[in-house]
């Protein structure tokens, strides 16, 4: 397909799209790259059993796809120490970031995805799953980069199975573009209902959220957050 595809194109497979590495890390967080990653990180390969990822039994298993810097992901940790949470986060800056969180306030429930979550998902049981967040996703803005958004029929449908039911999917943006087209795509999806009965259950943030440095920088700049929730079925 070329630089004319519409929204109304089928959705195709999905390559990964975005960046590893940004800027040079440092030698304390190429340590923990080398040394404390690798016995956080998922096994590469094969099914998974969620509850078995962790070093002490947990109440259900969260999962964040794209933490960032990892402060949402980190506040949960703490708010929830009963709970598992796997982060999937590509770009090895971020990946680090929270690295040093887990390492120096000893969260030993959190576990590592460092590729494309999209990998992941498949790996996991049906109904295994408590919560997923997907929050501030890149919204690939231009009309032909938006068959790079991560929300699509296919990762929908992955996060609906994944789901225990009465399971949350929680997603954050400050772009309306992509707000509409996860409603859509998430109307499709008969496993996921929207839970919104007025207008404060999208503009108010969820109970106990921490924010994030980003959503700070947004709201500083006039844009305003939506928050959507939608419950498996």
């Amino acid at each position: 397909m070329d630089d004319h595809d519409t929204d109304a194109s089928p959705e195709r497979a999905r390559a990964f799209y975005g960046r590893r590495k940004g800027k040079r890390l440092r030698p304390g967080q190429e340590e923990r790259l080398a040394d404390l990653l690798p016995r956080l990180r998922l096994p590469e390969a094969g099914p998974l059993d969620p509850a078995a990822l962790f070093p002490r039994p947990v109440a259900e298993t969260w999962l964040e796809i794209g933490f960032g810097g990892g402060e949402h992901l980190a506040a949960q940790a703490r708010l929830n120490p009963g709970t598992g949470i796997i982060g999937c986060e590509p770009f090895v800056n971020g990946v680090v970031k929270l690295l040093r969180t887990v390492d120096e306030e000893e969260l030993d429930t959190v576990r590592f995805w460092d590729r494309d979550a999209m990998e992941l998902l498949p790996r996991l049981p049906d109904a295994s799953i408590g919560r997923v967040f997907l929050l501030y996703p890149d919204p690939w803005p231009k009309r032909r980069q938006r068959k790079r958004r991560f929300v699509s029929e296919e990762s929908l449908t992955e996060i609906a199975r994944v789901l225990k039911p009465g399971g949350e999917f929680r997603f954050a943006s400050d772009i309306d573009d992509y707000v509409g087209w996860t409603l859509v795509r998430a109307a499709a999806c008969t496993a996921l209902r929207w839970t919104a009965t007025r207008s404060a259950d999208w503009t108010t943030p969820w109970p106990e959220w921490p924010g994030t440095r980003y959503e700070a920088k947004t709201t500083a700049e006039g844009r305003r957050p939506t928050y959507l929730t939608f419950v498996r079925v």
